[in-house]
């Protein structure tokens, strides 16, 4: 791939850089660089300007998981802002409520909101500026306005409906005077903002940064935000995509009892390098199998744009989701085997299965003790498959743009700064067409919930307490020559399929990410997805038709049941690096044309 022509430079420097999926989130992290923030700094400043910019892929009410590299300490940490179920969220409710999925969308669907806490944590812990000075942007745009994404334009028109008819709140919130807003048109929430603003004015009731930042945390979380959440939950009956009205079981005190925290990363060494993920309740450790079933197949050597590489990487993937499917789940309520998924034995047998031509079972491994969490894995996948491709508001994370405009996506930066701090971080949740708008506060709770089954006995039940078992999944990894790469993309059950290509891709063939990131990309839809109303596709892949005539073809000759996407409509990856010697780089996807990275 070295040569290849790029559709934008890969971002050089050596004081910092910032990369998001929306441009403006990437100047106000690098703002924020400017005025003398760390990366820790930054990517809060810039994670609350997500919200407001990308509404439909994120926002207040929503999640955020993310690995940093504190530069000073020389480690890794994954800071864990995946809110759990509330106290109320039990198999027999749901069950009781004639639901056999947790809909997609809607009250039902809710967890504690994680995002805030998690960001007022790396701000507290690992910041340096004042709180107001991170949500500062956040609360310009809030109240100024911002110009509309398109995309955001278009979900708003997919849900007008509801909204004007169901979701009251909503429709004071995302329409003007009734109306659908046009794309790029100047799109404000004040209420959000008036939201901020008494938030920081009860946090500066306080003096010293760490205490106001402590101040903040407990106005959300046990002050008025999480009053005006309860309130209205208690109340409200709204209808959800299950087709009927129904009430939540989110409380102000579940969220008075919760807290973001801090863990150790997950990891695998793949050609010298470390690479390292969150633990199970997220999908990551599936790209680390992934990693260690491929380092026994070739596929280094293979053409990274080739079917070979492609056919190859696809049937690891399935092995590695059979296994997320199986054996994943919340470790604090499930002993996951995560000891023996990521041996090299059991990696080694793993890869043994893959052959030349495509599967289309469902493979998950035999753990001993756990078979039957394998064989109920297989049963599932079978039904899931039967399962109509049912459209809803809310309903799922949709791939990229070829997918409904309804449905709810992801975003992502990556941030490092002069010292080579760094932060790969995932927010998600809270979309704007998720779940109505809490009156009061402008901003909508996420549908996390929809991750868990209402079957008893797996890793991902429903449980009170647990965390959903999650996709968000940033990315951290560590070179052998003292090299560090944050790297990260949206997109539900992909985002470690696509990640795991880039960094085979990176890795084995192209120094320049944003080569590697505007190549050609594809993933499989073999697998139970995460996402309401959990459909599998068993042997389906989806493919951008840049691949080429050749390559599609001997693709489906294997076997690929292929879906080929238009050219530049599968993936939004970005990355920062820092090499070996502190120069900075930075690059991100010019698909759907508002992802940057900025520096110097």
């Amino acid at each position: 791939m070295t040569g290849t022509f790029t559709t934008r430079p890969e971002i050089r420097g050596s004081f910092g850089v910032v990369a998001s999926t929306h441009w403006i989130a990437s100047a106000v992290g690098f703002g924020i660089l400017e005025r003398g923030g760390n990366a820790f700094d930054a990517a809060v400043a810039a994670g609350f300007t997500l919200q407001v910019v990308e509404p439909h892929l994120n926002g207040p009410g929503g999640e955020v998981p993310a690995i940093v590299w504190e530069a000073g300490a020389a480690r890794a940490r994954v800071l864990c802002g995946q809110g759990s179920a509330p106290a109320g969220a039990t198999i027999e409710h749901y069950r009781a409520e004639g639901l056999e999925l947790i809909p997609g969308s809607g009250l039902l669907a809710t967890v504690i909101p994680g995002a805030f806490d998690a960001w007022m944590l790396m701000l507290r812990d690992l910041g340096t500026m004042p709180l107001r000075e991170v949500m500062a942007p956040a609360i310009h745009y809030a109240r100024h306005g911002h110009p509309l994404l398109p995309r955001a334009a278009e979900t708003i028109a997919g849900v007008a409906d509801l909204f004007r008819e169901h979701w009251p709140t909503s429709a004071e919130t995302w329409l003007i005077r009734g109306e659908v807003p046009a794309p790029h048109a100047n799109f404000a929430n004040p209420v959000l903002a008036d939201t901020w603003e008494r938030l920081l004015a009860e946090a500066e009731a306080v003096s010293g940064r760490e205490a106001q930042i402590e101040r903040a945390r407990d106005a959300f979380y046990r002050g008025f935000v999480a009053e005006a959440i309860d309130r209205y939950l208690r109340e409200a009956e709204v209808w959800d995509v299950s087709g009927a009205p129904r009430k939540g079981v989110l409380r102000g005190e579940d969220m008075a009892r919760w807290q973001a925290r801090w863990e150790a990363p997950l990891w695998l060494d793949h050609a010298g390098w470390r690479v390292m993920k969150t633990g199970p309740w997220g999908q990551g450790p599936a790209l680390l199998q992934a990693l260690g079933m491929l380092a026994h197949t070739g596929v280094a050597e293979m053409d990274p744009q080739g079917p070979d590489f492609i056919h190859t990487v696809i049937e690891a993937i399935k092995l590695a989701m059979a296994d997320r499917e199986a054996y994943y789940g919340d470790p604090d309520f499930f002993d996951v085997p995560v000891e023996t998924l990521l041996s090299e034995d059991y990696l080694r047998e793993r890869a043994a299965l893959i052959g030349a031509a495509a599967s289309r079972e469902e493979r998950p491994g035999r753990v001993a003790g756990l078979e039957h969490l394998a064989e109920a894995a297989v049963a599932r996948a079978a039904r899931q498959a039967a399962v109509a491709n049912t459209g809803g508001a809310g309903a799922g994370e949709p791939t990229m743009a070829h997918l409904a405009p309804r449905e709810g996506d992801t975003v992502h930066l990556d941030v490092i700064d002069a010292a080579g701090n760094m932060v790969s971080a995932t927010p998600s949740g809270g979309w704007l067409q998720s779940s109505p708008v809490i009156p009061g506060l402008g901003f909508a709770l996420n549908s996390r919930a929809q991750m868990f089954w209402l079957e008893e006995g797996l890793p991902s039940s429903l449980r009170p307490g647990a965390r959903p078992r999650t996709t968000l999944t940033p990315s951290l990894a560590l070179g052998p020559e003292g090299q560090r790469l944050a790297f990260g993309t949206p997109g539900g059950d992909q985002q470690d399929q696509w990640q795991l290509i880039f960094l085979l891709r990176h890795l084995h063939h192209e120094p320049d990410m944003q080569a590697v990131i505007d190549a050609p990309l594809f993933h499989s839809m073999h697998f139970v997805s995460s996402f309401w109303p959990r459909r599998a596709r068993p042997g389906w892949m989806m493919i951008e038709e840049r691949a080429g005539e050749e390559v599609l073809k001997a693709l489906a000759a294997r076997g690929h049941a292929l879906e080929v996407a238009g050219p530049w409509s599968v993936g939004r990856l970005t990355a920062a690096a820092r090499d070996a010697g502190g120069g900075l780089r930075a690059a991100a996807t010019p698909r759907l044309m508002q992802a940057y990275a900025v520096g110097r």
